[in-house]
């Protein structure tokens, strides 16, 4: 895993806008409308080249393929997976329910928006989970191996993201193994495929774990602190029982409070949930610090300290609003982490969650996310000039 040993270096959490058109594919396919694989394959092939040289362009280091060949940052699993099926609905978040107003209109501005629903119509277990076929993740890795290979201006370092077992194990309804414990460990053997066929290929595994935080105020809303505790120590051990033969040092862990924008005063702090992701397989924490809940809580890192061999990808872009970062104010971010972590070359430069998690529902536009971008790498080389 790449540090800034000359400078701040800069990435993202993943996912980036879709073309439209693919969006609009996706999202009929998830509806179960007839749709035309070979044109969903044919511009999300597209999509991957278009987004690379654009990531590049903007200034980033470490880049992805924006996962434009999946419709969302999970539900893409249910065309990969065998026992997924049927559907439900998702339960409300705890931070909605407190707010009616506030409610009414959060549930106005989704349903109106095409897209993929991370919370309506999601799949259930209705069957074993095991991992179809192969082909489709090395399919995957290598097309955007090729496309990164042909590039005149190489990232730094290549990542790609696949999902935790946990958020998959939470979003998607339990109705055929006797425990939760016998779902994860189902979940985890079948997406250890995914994992060691991106690191094989030669990227960095980025672990999309929002459910090591954002499934208190969901799943665990009605229950005390420590039974999401137990969750998080349980899905940490899924994690690393899957990544048995993948090298810490090229794995980094993704966790959030979600992707919403909404009041969030229901969030376990991270002070709760820190000491349990440490002990994670992952030789980098990429966390949110921009969210405007969660922008002390790099403070943390003065007293629970990261492991010698780790790197923090602290999120100092905003992945829900349109303004765009003034550069010092994010050269100020990352220089306050860095002061904490006391290594600048631990510390990369991050948004706070992906920009389009599911295709459609991003809220950012296509054109500011790359003003914002743009704005990260430059606040990055000014926070360079003052640590390094």
């Amino acid at each position: 895993m790449q540090r800034s040993t000359q400078r701040i270096l800069t990435t993202h959490t993943g996912s980036l806008p879709r073309p439209e058109p693919l969006t609009q594919l996706y999202s009929r396919r998830s509806r179960g409308e007839p749709v035309d694989h070979a044109e969903i394959d044919r511009l999300g092939r597209d999509a991957v080249r278009r987004v690379v040289a654009a990531q590049r362009e903007a200034g980033i280091d470490v880049g992805n393929n924006g996962e434009q060949q999946r419709e969302a940052f999970f539900l893409y699993l249910r065309n990969r997976l065998s026992g997924l099926g049927g559907s439900w609905q998702r339960p409300s978040r705890a931070d909605v329910d407190a707010y009616p107003q506030f409610q009414k209109m959060f549930m106005q501005q989704y349903a109106a928006r095409p897209g993929i629903s991370n919370m309506v119509g999601v799949p259930k277990a209705i069957g074993e989970i095991k991992y179809l076929d192969a082909k489709v993740i090395e399919d995957e890795c290598r097309h955007f191996r090729a496309v990164h290979d042909q590039a005149s201006d190489k990232f730094v370092e290549p990542f790609m993201c696949a999902p935790s077992p946990g958020i998959v194990a939470l979003a998607c309804k339990n109705e055929h193994y006797d425990s939760l414990e016998s779902y994860l460990a189902a979940l985890g053997r079948a997406l250890q495929i995914e994992y060691e066929a991106i690191v094989r290929h030669g990227f960095l595994l980025q672990i999309d774990a929002p459910d090591l935080a954002l499934e208190r105020h969901i799943t665990y809303k009605d229950q005390p602190v420590a039974a999401f505790q137990g969750f998080v120590e349980q899905t940490v051990a899924t994690i690393n029982a899957a990544l048995a033969n993948v090298p810490r040092d090229r794995v980094r862990l993704h966790v959030c409070w979600g992707n919403s924008e909404s009041p969030h005063d229901r969030d376990v702090p991270l002070e709760d949930i820190l000491p349990i992701l440490l002990k994670a397989k992952a030789g980098g924490l990429v966390l949110p610090f921009a969210n405007p809940r969660h922008a002390h809580e790099f403070k943390l890192f003065k007293t629970i300290k990261l492991a010698d061999d780790q790197v923090l990808v602290a999120g100092v872009i905003d992945s829900l609003t349109n303004f765009v970062e003034h550069p010092e104010v994010v050269a100020d971010r990352l220089e306050r982490v860095a002061a904490v972590i006391g290594d600048p070359t631990r510390v990369l430069a991050g948004t706070d969650c992906g920009f389009d998690t599911s295709a459609g529902w991003g809220r950012v536009a296509e054109d500011v996310v790359w003003a914002k971008l743009r704005s990260l790498s430059e606040g990055a080389r000014i926070a360079s000039k003052r640590l390094f």
